[in-house]
């Protein structure tokens, strides 16, 4: 790549693709209409766990407007079952039908679809269906899922579907030879991810040439398309997957849904596109949640603050079914809760929990945002207990470049990466640099002072966030007639700017503007095949793709303009989009397009990368109310190289403004019978732009990452992934004079006022 001062790449750049945007030029799937389409609803369950007895749809079909309704007998042979993306050898009868036949198992399962010539009578028409559920006693919680009592899945004998165990050096060893050991327990609520725009789906069927198009892909179209043509018995290549512009997805909005599969049935058999938009309630029960995890884990240490080991028990309450992702978050809480520290013996196991509750999967930063809670929490507690200053403790037991590889615990059982290490990294110099950027030492007298009414805290705490999830990932490159560059990412744009980021890339390494190169992404029509976006891969993956394909175009180029010139290829020099002979002829790009210079670029690698960093909170807290703000937030990462900083920044800001709502505010509320008792915004209550103000970021490249030509690291999910831990720790500082230790989020007003009466209750 070219690296002169004159680079696009590392440069504070406006994203492209904001212009189109900002002029409400965007496309998003509601602005999408075909002519004679229906529209479709869904009736869902009411009752969280139950026999289906009967159902009943004359009614509705006999409603004005209504075309069709589909229920379970409307499916030939076996209801099909969503499949899994990841291997595991205890779940698959754990996999979600894409609707209940039989029995349901959680509050909004889909029981049946009608179609209608419009959104609203379709919402009427599902009225008119009469359905009989014998209810049976519903598992919401870990303790009645591990108690196997109540069996989701009789068949199984256990709600268990699976159990990581996470593994590392001489675990008994390390806990008999240890001078202090500290155990506790904590959990953290039920969330969603809850993107700007919810799901949405049309499907159009063409029935002469068998082929079946799907619009409103996001993150996994190429997985997702895969999926719908083995469920419609039909070859790949016979389905595709559009994608437009999508209202943000972090980790839950582009998986594969019930509604992805019935939908399309809606519009094969019918021979009519099917639309359908997901509303706010609808998005609440639907969609994957996450988060709901809970521990009882140790820590320990010898006398001068080093961690020799850590052990416990993990439970992540995963919902009705085993979604397509659905283990992640179970295996990543696992192997990474000891993040950026040095644990020589780790013995994790993390067990996945099924309940009468929405199925869940992932949300940005999943497993790691729980576990660094756990061991961050773990981490400020022993250093109380022990007498040593916090940021005493972290410094003695942070990884450095030296360690580097570094290897985590060994997880199993594997679903393909039982084993991964940190890449590069000194996490010193961001913890150090979070310690100088937060005026640390200039706060430190506030610790536990009451000011103006509120008490004062401090914390910080460490993390680890992995990206470059692997295989491969895929362009291909095309010179236009007017000496532009089309270039086709089998990379999805979910809101993270990857217009931007590639066209820098591409632009960078063929030396030509930014203007002359167009990004086309994520639909199945532009590649054979390509990975999407998810787990902070696509600049990494995609990006080296782009170069791979970059080195290709260069080279054809450089053949064409020497056949013109008549000079041998190699005696060319190419720079700024021009192919010039030592005796000063030259060829622009645009004169060798009629040689239809077409390229394939791939990237390959299966190693993960790892940004670190560090974050501070000062908060106040109110102790008659239980408010607290976030007075000033800092955090600092490492992601090896940055390419933009502008969308970077703009992606660790909003992961933790992401993270306060996970902290403060957001969570899924469901009742002893499993009904879910969020309904709207109203109840799920989410960080407005006006609430956090004082929020730094610091972004660093010191390490570049080795596993990649551009030494870059995943940056989308590090910003939300130490909120819950610094925040905590920081309100516990806050209230020490109260002795309260935060163990469960959110921390509500009510919550933390709780926490202060109950300590004052004990004094």
């Amino acid at each position: 790549m070219k690296t002169s001062q004159n680079t696009y790449v590392g440069g504070h750049i406006e994203r492209v693709e904001d212009y189109r945007l900002l002029r409400g030029e965007g496309q998003y799937l509601d602005d999408i209409s075909r002519e004679g389409q229906w529209h479709a609803a869904f009736l869902r369950s009411s009752v969280a766990h139950g026999h289906i007895g009967s159902m009943d749809v004359s009614a509705a079909l006999a409603m004005p407007g209504v075309r069709g309704v589909i229920t379970a007998a409307d499916v030939e042979g076996e209801i099909p079952t969503i499949p899994f993306r990841r291997p595991n050898p205890t779940i698959g009868p754990y996999a979600q039908p894409v609707i209940a036949r039989d029995k349901v198992r959680y509050f909004g399962e889909p029981l049946a679809m009608v179609l209608a010539d419009s959104p609203e009578l379709a919402e009427d028409a599902l009225q008119g269906i009469v359905v009989v559920i014998d209810a049976l006693p519903a598992v919401v919680d870990r303790e009645t899922a591990m108690a196997d009592k109540v069996l989701l899945f009789e068949a199984t004998g256990t709600n268990i579907p699976s159990v990581f165990n996470a593994d590392k050096g001489d675990i008994e060893g390390a806990f008999e030879t240890a001078d202090f050991v500290i155990r506790d327990q904590f959990s953290t609520q039920r969330q969603t991810a809850l993107p700007m725009e919810t799901r949405g789906l049309l499907a159009e069927w063409d029935a002469q040439l068998g082929r079946l198009t799907i619009s409103g892909a996001a993150k996994l179209p190429f997985f997702n398309r895969a999926t719908m043509a083995k469920m419609m018995n039909l070859p790949d290549e016979a389905v595709d997957y559009i994608e437009l512009d999508v209202g943000g997805g972090f980790g839950a909005r582009g998986e594969f849904y019930p509604e992805d599969y019935l939908v399309a049935l809606g519009a094969r058999k019918f021979g009519h596109p099917v639309k359908w938009i997901e509303d706010r309630r609808e998005h609440l029960m639907a969609i994957g949640h996450s988060r709901e995890a809970s521990c009882d884990v140790e820590l320990a240490f010898r006398k001068d603050g080093t961690i020799v080991g850590m052990r416990g028990d993990l439970y992540i309450n995963i919902g009705a079914y085993v979604r397509p992702n659905g283990m992640t978050p179970v295996r990543n809480a696992a192997q990474f809760m000891s993040g950026p520290y040095r644990v020589p013996a780790i013995a994790i196991k993390a067990h996945a929990c099924v309940s009468n509750k929405t199925p869940a999967g992932t949300y940005r930063g999943p497993g790691r945002y729980e576990g660094c809670f756990f061991m961050e929490r773990l981490m400020d507690q022993a250093a109380g207990q022990m007498g040593i200053d916090r940021l005493e403790i972290r410094r003695r037991n942070l990884l450095t470049q030296d360690e580097m590889p570094y290897p985590l615990a060994t997880v199993l059982p594997s679903d393909g990466r039982a084993d991964t290490s940190c890449d590069s990294g000194d996490h010193r110099v961001t913890f150090e640099t979070c310690v100088k950027e937060s005026n640390w030492a200039e706060k430190a007298h506030l610790q536990g002072k009451l000011v103006d009414g509120r008490y004062q805290g401090l914390a910080i705490g460490c993390f680890i966030e992995g990206g470059a999830s692997g295989p491969q990932e895929n362009v291909r490159m095309q010179l236009e007639a007017d000496g532009t560059i089309s270039l086709y990412a089998g990379s999805s744009a979910i809101g993270q700017g990857l217009e931007t980021i590639l066209t820098q890339i591409a632009a960078d390494a063929l030396e030509i503007p930014m203007e002359r190169i167009r990004v086309f992404h994520g639909s199945t029509t532009y590649l054979k095949m390509g990975w999407g976006s998810y787990g902070s891969r696509a600049t990494v993956m995609g990006g080296s793709a782009v170069l791979d394909a970059c080195k290709k175009m260069l080279d054809l180029f450089r053949a064409s303009a020497a056949r013109r010139l008549d000079v041998a290829a190699d005696v060319l020099t190419v720079a700024e989009g021009v192919a010039r002979a030592p005796d000063g002829r030259s060829v622009p790009l645009a004169e060798v397009a009629a040689d239809d210079l077409e390229v394939d670029g791939s990237f390959k690698n299966s190693t993960p990368t790892y940004t670190y960093g560090a974050a501070m909170a000062h908060v106040a807290v109110d102790a008659g109310t239980g408010h607290v703000e976030v007075v000033d937030y800092v955090v600092v990462d490492d992601v090896g190289r940055i390419i933009n900083s502008m969308t970077l920044h703009g992606q660790v800001m909003g992961a933790a403004v992401q993270g306060f709502g996970s902290v403060f505010s957001e969570e899924l509320v469901y009742n002893s019978e499993g009904q879910l008792l969020v309904g709207s915004l109203a109840d799920y209550l989410i960080p407005l732009a006006t609430d956090y103000p004082h929020v730094r970021c610091v972004s660093m490249e010191s390490y570049p990452s080795p596993t990649n030509p551009l030494g870059a690291k995943g940056a989308g999910e590090g910003g939300i992934i130490p909120v819950g831990g610094v925040v905590a720790n920081a309100v516990a500082n806050a209230l020490s004079s109260f002795g309260v230790q935060p163990k469960i989020l959110p921390l509500s007003p009510s919550r933390v006022w709780e926490l202060i009466e109950d300590a004052r209750a004990r004094m």
